[in-house]
């Protein structure tokens, strides 16, 4: 394999919080469409990995990845499809926010693995942001356990296998660009978007979950979904994660649940209390904290 070209971005953090920006829009689009979120995703990394393969194809670039380094994006691919899957039935379970906290539990699988399989030992300050800031989350989510159902259990496993999943999708790109020989995360992020998108598509088929779009509007917003959020922000995320520690890119990416509570706050005016301001607060010092 050749010396691997010089990286897009002088700073690493700076498109791993763009590309979490970009995610961030994630629940924007799902709420605009009008089809179930687990088809949404499946459009998602349908016309992302869509739009890339395209890209390639156009611009004549082969893919020119070894067999590894397939198999590690295969990898990446069932843990991305069980992310999603598992997720939205947390969602199902124990509603949005308990999910969403659930979900980014990521960040502490991802300093474990950083530790025991890369031997990145976690800086102290690192070690005091990850419980704060999902303090912050929890303030933002607001949780009311005395509302959840009688299934909730299920629901945080699903939540806490979200978190793991999320974990193993992260390290499994992060493994397929490291000692890459492009300078561009293109070809990754295309193979393991189409992949994600065969494994969902056999999802919904099972389930008999038909994947109509019932709308010239409801396919705008799935087309800027899987191109803005999924295509762009893959893309700088990708490109970003060898390069930051694996507990540096988990905290980065709490960025956008953050962003998340702000967008709907922003496009659906949706109430805030100071509780949440507060936790918003906490959920940036923690960031800013843990990736300085």
């Amino acid at each position: 394999m050749g010396r691997p070209n010089p990286p897009l971005f002088s700073n690493p953090r700076l498109p791993l919080f763009a590309g979490a920006a970009l995610i961030s829009l994630s629940p924007v689009w799902v709420k605009l469409v009008s089809v179930s979120p687990t088809v949404s995703g499946f459009y998602r990394v349908l016309i992302g990995g869509g739009a890339l393969a395209i890209f390639l194809l156009v611009t004549r670039r082969r893919l020119a990845l070894s067999r590894r380094t397939l198999l590690v994006l295969l990898a990446a691919a069932l843990f991305f499809a069980a992310d999603l899957w598992s997720w939205h039935r947390s969602i199902g379970y124990v509603g949005p926010g308990l999910a969403t906290l659930l979900g980014n539990f990521q960040v502490f699988f991802m300093t474990l693995a950083g530790f025991l399989l890369l031997g990145q030992r976690p800086a102290a300050r690192q070690l005091i942001a990850i419980p704060l800031a999902l303090l912050g989350l929890a303030l933002i989510v607001g949780i009311d356990w005395r509302a959840l159902s009688a299934d909730y259990r299920l629901g945080i496993l699903f939540g806490l296998v979200t978190a793991v999943t999320y974990a193993g999708y992260l390290l499994c790109l992060r493994e397929a660009r490291a000692n890459t020989v492009h300078r561009s995360a293109a070809r990754e992020v295309a193979v393991v978007s189409l992949l994600t998108a065969a494994l969902l598509g056999m999802a919904t088929a099972a389930e008999g979950v038909p994947l109509t779009i019932p709308s010239a509007a409801d396919a705008g917003w799935l087309l800027s979904y899987g191109i803005v959020s999924h295509c762009v922000g893959w893309l700088l995320i990708a490109g970003s994660l060898p390069r930051v520690s694996a507990a540096a890119a988990g905290i980065a990416l709490l960025l956008q649940p953050t962003l998340s509570f702000a967008w709907d706050v922003l496009f659906f005016a949706r109430g805030i209390t100071l509780q949440e301001l507060l936790g918003a607060a906490i959920v940036l010092g923690a960031i800013y904290l843990g990736s300085r």
